[in-house]
């Protein structure tokens, strides 16, 4: 699997059947991928760590993450995960639509629980270590859900909504207000954040500047370039340069475009420098990673 496979799958596809939205993603860090960028979705996601050991930040929140480890990411949470230095790491990505445990009409349990979470009025541990007192409870219940989707018996839907409730109830019970203290700057902090990569996005295929991206963000430019370092741990040169190859080689084993083409429309006006690019990312030219032909 290749980080952009990785994207195309975790970004921009639905998690399971639309009627049951829950689906659990093998991963590996370094041999899937060697990193995995900041990035932000609507679903919920659940890390779980089978072996080995990783880093994950979630809202400029850094964890080094071992065997066992679970981590909970709230929808709209930016996070990146990356390799510890020597180590690898096997994990589980439990992707669901959060809605899919909220009935259609007013529950008390969405209003008293869920929507509080939403909307950061609460919160829940996150970071669950075996060393945590009600670990082996909450772990039972990803296990169980894990074996159930794998079995997938008669009326298994039924369970796996039943353990995710059971999950969720082990974590509220839990749950203690949030505190306001630096919120309000570290909210500002996380909504630039979301700006800048949601502009990337939109225009990574344009000549993006420094500058442009400053002005977007009402920032001088030297305060962007600091800010950007700060918050996507690279500089924004090779930030952009990295998303663009990442949509390059997405282009390239989802369509027939010449690799010319290809160059041209994720952004890159010299081919020999796409080449080069390209290469030093992947390991590999890009014809032949269409090919298949990959390290």
């Amino acid at each position: 699997m290749s980080i952009a496979e990785y994207e195309n799958y975790q970004e921009k596809k639905s998690h399971g059947a639309l009627t049951f939205p829950y689906t659990t993603y093998p991963c590996s860090i370094p041999l899937d991928f060697s990193r995995v960028p900041l990035h932000w979705h609507d679903e919920m996601e659940l890390v779980y760590i089978k072996k080995g050991q990783g880093i994950i930040t979630v809202d400029f929140i850094t964890y080094e993450m071992s065997a066992g480890d679970i981590l909970v990411i709230l929808p709209g949470q930016l996070h990146s995960i990356e390799q510890k230095k020597g180590h690898s790491m096997e994990y589980e990505n439990i992707i669901f639509q959060l809605d899919m445990l909220f009935p259609r009409q007013e529950d008390l349990c969405v209003n008293k629980y869920f929507l509080p979470l939403l909307q950061r009025q609460i919160q829940i541990p996150v970071y669950l270590t075996p060393e945590w007192e009600d670990y082996e409870k909450a772990a039972a219940c990803l296990d169980q859900a894990d074996e159930l989707c794998s079995q997938k018996a008669a009326a298994y839907q039924l369970s796996v909504k039943a353990q995710l409730f059971q999950f969720f109830y082990i974590l509220f019970s839990r749950s203690v207000p949030v505190q306001t203290g630096d919120g309000p700057v570290k909210s500002r902090s996380l909504d630039k954040a979301k700006l800048i990569f949601k502009y990337i996005e939109s225009h990574y295929a344009e000549n993006l500047t420094i500058k442009e991206m400053a002005e977007v963000c009402g920032f001088s430019q030297s305060h962007f370039m600091k800010f950007f370092k700060t918050c996507f741990g690279t500089s924004f040169v090779s930030y952009l340069r990295e998303y663009r190859l990442t949509a390059a080689a997405r282009l390239l084993l989802s369509s027939s475009s010449p690799v010319l083409t290809v160059a041209q429309e994720t952004g890159f006006d010299n081919l020999s420098y796409f080449n080069r690019s390209f290469k030093a990312m992947y390991g590999t030219t890009p014809r032949l990673y269409r090919e298949g032909k990959q390290p």
